[in-house]
């Protein structure tokens, strides 16, 4: 199950790491085209009419179109993801199943007469804010990127079973990957129908979680969801296993529904983006389950890597303060913080759990107290935060981003201090702190582990595979943005953490079941993904 899991979570990264671009654009076009902003300055080359206005126009389309089509983006990634051959196959297939399905639901709430009224209507209960169009299907019904996920899902399995089945010569030509869209569209077309009398029921517990989430905010309990959130989302961490918790948060009903510029929106992603191309930010609600990563992860944890720095050892304080200045700034500028976190995660657990992931909670409920509403493309860094806090609150938005560097500087001395006092304290050997078999890996170290068969990266390749248990033991090799994850026959026959730590550069490795296994490169990982495969014969 953590294997699947895990999958899942690298699949599903697929889709989001296009979400920057597509954030990026959205927020310079919808920042730089706000009105409020336009007349406030005066600036006359951004009125409506310019060159410069229209193509910002234009650049907000093209962002906008990204979030309005991830259920299908969903769908080719699971295929992609899961697909144990013939990827490319999979990924038609799957579009074909996506199509097939919403058609085959629109049409069965029209012949059936289950459409009154604007709601969907079964058994006499009328389901309100559940139809949509999407790729050009009207009358659908609106299931978010879940929607995606079963048709690529299902997809998967069929491609799994018939894309090398052999038919008899006379069907020869549409045997084996050519089979696989054909089965895929005669199932889509009756899932779809099932799914027609299903969906609305679980799309209306969807929506009560929503509500809930909702009415405890306006309770004033909605703190106590948004600091539940933020322990979860850091406990998942070290399994990789974040993504697949908070994406339907971020995605579906169940982070809340809006209606944004006259319509219904999904997800409390997608109504940020929604409201930030709107300009409107009252039905954005400050339980986001977004804002409360800034802190903690442009101040709270570059803070931590300084406190670290300070303890290392005067020998040891240059070569520690190379890398924990670039693990810092990675966070801070990009709110990827694996690579700080990995440092003591296996050091020290106890300071992972027991201090971090507590103080990350805290920070989502006191963004959430100070009604501070920022969005983010992937994660709290600093690039996400200008594009989406300042901008739109100097063009006029009420979003409070000015609590966050208030609260992050407290974050900051917060972290410093009680990381410091606990290194201390149990003397936990830190990068750049003797007595242990963690070692500060300079550049020259690391070139000479890569060059220990050789010079070349063919020789630090096949030091991974063999610290995999050798070419026989790897299934399956993929990457996520800071994450080589790869399947293997034989969990016991990969080295240990500490073997790929000091010897081949990883920041940490974590075995996931007896075949899962995830080691932490940072942004090196997906280049290492393309040499391995490679190396196997598997590209």
């Amino acid at each position: 199950m953590k294997g699947f899991f895990s999958k899942l979570s690298q699949a599903l990264m697929l889709p989001i790491a296009l979400l920057p671009a597509a954030g990026i654009m959205l927020g310079i076009g919808g920042s730089f085209t706000n009105e409020t902003m336009i007349n406030a300055y005066q600036i006359d080359i951004l009125q409506n009419g310019t060159w410069l206005n229209s193509f910002l126009q234009i650049m907000t389309a093209a962002g906008g179109i990204v979030f309005a089509n991830l259920p299908v983006m969903f769908a080719l990634a699971i295929a992609v993801g899961f697909a144990k051959s013939e990827k490319g196959a999979a990924a038609i297939a799957a579009l074909i199943s996506f199509l097939v399905m919403n058609v085959a639901i629109a049409k069965t709430l029209v012949v059936g007469g289950l459409v009154k009224g604007g709601a969907v209507v079964l058994f006499g209960n009328a389901y309100n804010g559940l139809l949509t169009s999407t790729l050009g299907i009207d009358g659908t019904l609106s299931m978010g990127v879940f929607g995606g996920i079963i048709a690529g899902a299902l997809t998967v399995v069929l491609h799994n079973k018939y894309h090398d089945v052999v038919l008899p010569d006379y069907l020869g030509f549409f045997g084996g990957a050519r089979f696989v869209p054909i089965v895929s569209a005669f199932s889509a077309l009756f899932y779809g129908i099932v799914l027609t009398f299903i969906w609305p029921f679980i799309g209306a517990v969807f929506g009560w979680i929503g509500v809930t989430l909702g009415d405890m905010t306006a309770s004033g309990n909605g703190y106590i969801a948004s600091f539940i959130f933020g322990v979860i989302e850091r406990s998942l961490i070290p399994a990789g296993l974040h993504h697949v918790f908070y994406l339907p948060l971020w995605q579906t009903d169940i982070g809340g529904t809006a209606e944004i510029a006259g319509k219904m929106v999904q997800g409390t992603q997608n109504i940020f983006f929604a409201s930030l191309g709107s300009g409107d930010f009252s039905q954005f609600t400050s339980t986001n389950f977004m804002s409360g990563k800034f802190p903690f992860m442009m101040f709270g944890l570059p803070a931590a890597a300084y406190a670290m720095y300070t303890l290392a050892d005067d020998e040891n304080k240059k070569a520690a303060g190379g890398i924990l200045f670039s693990i810092a700034l990675t966070a801070f500028l990009t709110g990827i913080t694996e690579p700080i976190e990995f440092t003591f995660l296996f050091l020290a657990p106890v300071l992972y759990y027991a201090i971090h992931v507590p103080l990350a909670g805290l920070s989502f409920m006191l963004m959430d107290i100070l009604n501070v509403k920022v969005g983010m493309t992937f994660s709290g860094g600093f690039i996400d935060f200008s594009l989406f806090g300042i901008l739109p609150g100097v063009t006029g938005a009420d979003n409070n981003w000015f609590y966050i560097p208030i609260v992050g500087v407290f974050y900051a001395f917060i972290y410093f201090f009680a990381f410091r006092w606990f290194i201390v304290k149990f003397d936990i050997i830190t990068p750049g702190r003797k007595g242990s078999d963690v070692a500060v890996m300079s550049k020259k170290d690391f070139n000479d582990a890569k060059s220990k068969s050789g010079s070349s990266d063919t020789a630090m390749t096949d030091a991974m595979i063999e610290a995999l248990g050798g070419k026989d033991n790897v299934i399956d090799v993929d990457a996520c943005i800071t994450r080589l994850r790869i399947t293997v026959k034989d969990g016991s026959l990969v080295k240990d953490n500490q073997y790929w730590t000091t010897k081949l550069g990883a920041k940490g490795l974590v075995k996931v079941g007896d075949t899962g296994i995830q080691v932490v490169y940072g942004a090196q990982a997906a280049g290492y993904k393309t040499k391995i495969n490679a190396r196997l014969g598997k590209q």
